[in-house]
């Protein structure tokens, strides 16, 4: 595998991660869409850090960092939308955006 592959890769599921963001009417849908575009920059940090430099290991510790953080917000993210569905029994986000003001 090349590197450039790898870019394609990403470019692949970096856009179908942008795709489920827009299309996307329901939260954990929407959640997942972002979990894929976290892992696609993922994948690029890796790829670049074992094509371009000595040292593979240097590009494994930002992922590692990203996925924690990422973790963390999925976790406030879920305890948010439990919370929304016990008071509104609909994670539609058309008809969740009146709950602003």
């Amino acid at each position: 595998m090349t590197l450039q592959n790898c870019l394609i890769l990403t470019l692949f599921l970096f856009a179908i991660g942008v795709y489920g963001v827009l299309t996307r009417r329901h939260l954990i849908g929407i959640l997942l869409s972002i979990e894929i575009i976290l892992n696609a920059a993922n994948i690029n940090f890796i790829a670049f850090a074992r094509f371009t430099t000595a040292d593979p290991t240097a590009g494994a510790i930002f992922p590692v960092f990203v996925m924690a953080v990422s973790a963390c917000e999925m976790a406030v993210a879920l305890a948010i939308i439990i919370s929304m569905y016990r008071h509104r029994k609909n994670l539609d986000v058309r008809e969740l955006e009146a709950l602003h003001g």
